[in-house]
């Protein structure tokens, strides 16, 4: 049930919400602070304004591999199994996610254990080794992922990163942000020491701390970022930097034929609204009723996996949401502008894609022509403003919320108070509005990985009933809508279908 029941985890998160939102205010513009005297732990976060967007054509992988040099590698006080030693009696560590718009390295410890902590991660932000053999292992390890990984061991991902590549096509996001096979090629070790020094820059961080640090422990953190590199004048300035795909009409279907691969299914269209914005916490209603991630009673769940039993769910999103199928809660630091309406459809067997499409269609068809309900939106929002105090239950969690605010601008509590506070205000004029100004079927493009590429583009294009057949009698009411389902058009020509094999992707 969708109910709106607060738990204790929910109530504690609630008062840290509030209590680390009004700690950060005492920081400069520069930097964000989150002081939490009761956690014994502290957090630390630097975002460097840079990303797989960055990536010079020819050397995409050039980000992602530069961060891992920085948070995965030797520094020149120590080999990176002698850091790894280091951590180990600690219970510590420090990470780096490189994302399209914005990478941020960040780890916690123990506050008894901030001074061996913080020299340890000092060294890896401000002095990094860029050792030979360091480079060869992530450049190996991305070429694999790329390779292996992404193409055969998940083929939601696959399809999730053809997506994103079928909608930002010829711009700076297509690529995922491990790069390609070919442009990880290309890049030296002499790239990755230019790239570093120009955008690992003093200029271009933004520290973030939280937890139970002393004033000492924030003059430290403040001297290791003091050694960066000094801003380089070849950065782009942060205001000219940016992705704007090119627009397109109708529908679109990308087939990555994969031999022996059931259909996953992912499709979409950028959106030009961002958090922070009113139009925002409008659209995360109607996309929470539609498909809010991994809940049961969203309705295309409803439709698809609970009433069928075609697959194991079915989502809507308003945001990036990378490793889905082991997240139950939105990450933090994949912000993007812009970002992208989404729907995944989970892995089902072949002969049952062109329906699922169809259905999924036909109810994102129906929310943009009716709206939601009054019953609908009272319950989804007074769910929604319950369900975002777990999104963030710990300071390290809260802390990547408040730097995340920062590449949004969002200020006055961030997102997360935000969030809770546009669910009392919004009516379902402002939601029914939005649905109807951000959301459509027209203009559409969709993903699937498929060892059936030839037959899926042949019944797209002819837009041929797709009837439903079952290993158990349904009811005659599901029957019935099976009938219109399986007839709602949604016809694409041949000139706008693509099917790429498997092992072209990501090239």
């Amino acid at each position: 049930m969708r109910a709106a029941v607060v738990s204790l985890l929910g109530v504690v998160a609630a008062m840290s919400l509030t209590a680390c939102t009004s700690g950060k205010s005492g920081g400069s513009a520069a930097e964000v602070l989150m002081p939490v005297p009761q956690d014994p732990t502290v957090t630390f976060e630097v975002w460097f304004d840079v990303g797989s967007q960055d990536d010079p054509p020819g050397k995409e992988g050039l980000a992602w591999l530069t961060g891992q040099m920085v948070a995965e590698s030797s520094t020149t006080a120590n080999p990176y199994p002698r850091i790894l030693e280091k951590l180990y009696p600690l219970a510590s560590s420090y990470g780096i996610r490189v994302d399209k718009s914005m990478t941020v390295i960040s780890g916690r410890t123990h506050k008894d254990n901030v001074d061996a902590y913080l020299g340890l991660l000092s060294d890896a932000i401000a002095r990094p080794a860029f050792d030979p053999a360091d480079f060869e292992r992530h450049k190996s390890d991305a070429s694999n992922y790329l390779e292996n990984t992404l193409r055969y061991q998940s083929d939601e991902e696959l399809g999730k990163a053809a997506l994103q590549q079928f909608v930002y096509d010829g711009t700076a996001y297509a690529h995922p942000p491990e790069g390609t096979v070919s442009g990880l090629r290309a890049i030296t070790l002499e790239d990755v020491k230019a790239f570093w020094r120009e955008h690992y820059a003093r200029d271009r961080a933004l520290p973030g701390i939280g937890g139970g640090y002393d004033d000492a422990t924030l003059a430290r953190f403040r001297e290791a970022l003091a050694a960066l590199p000094a801003p380089a004048s070849t950065a782009a300035a942060p205001a000219a930097r940016g992705v704007a795909p090119a627009p397109f009409e109708g529908r679109h279907l990308l087939l990555v034929d994969k031999p022996g691969a059931d259909a996953s299914i992912s499709f979409g269209f950028p959106i030009d609204v961002l958090r922070g914005e009113r139009e925002f916490y409008a659209l995360w209603i109607a996309t929470s009723w539609l498909g809010e991630h991994r809940n049961s009673s969203s309705h295309l769940y409803q439709v698809i996996r609970e009433t069928r039993g075609m697959n194991y769910g079915d989502y809507a999103y308003i945001e990036a949401f990378p490793e889905g199928g082991r997240r139950s809660h939105p990450p933090t630091h994949v912000a993007r502008k812009p970002q992208m309406f989404e729907v995944w459809i989970r892995t089902l067997p072949n002969g049952q894609a062109h329906f699922a499409v169809r259905a999924a269609m036909r109810e994102l068809d129906r929310l943009v022509e009716g709206g939601m309900s009054r019953e609908d939106f009272e319950l989804t929002r007074s769910f929604l403003k319950n369900y975002v105090l777990h999104f963030a239950t710990d300071t390290a969690t809260r802390l990547g919320y408040a730097v995340d605010d920062r590449f949004y601008g969002i200020g006055d509590g961030g997102h997360l108070a935000r969030f809770r506070e546009m669910m009392d205000a919004l009516t379902l004029d402002d939601v029914n509005a939005a649905i109807r100004k951000h959301l459509q079927t027209r203009d559409v493009k969709i993903a699937i990985v498929t060892g059936e590429a030839a037959a899926l583009a042949s019944a797209f294009e002819t837009d041929a009933p797709s009837p439903m057949t079952y290993a158990s009698p349904k009811p005659p009411e599901v029957l019935a809508e099976d009938g219109e389902i399986a007839s709602f058009p949604v016809p694409i020509p041949e000139a706008s279908v693509r099917i790429v094999p498997v092992d072209a992707m990501f090239r």
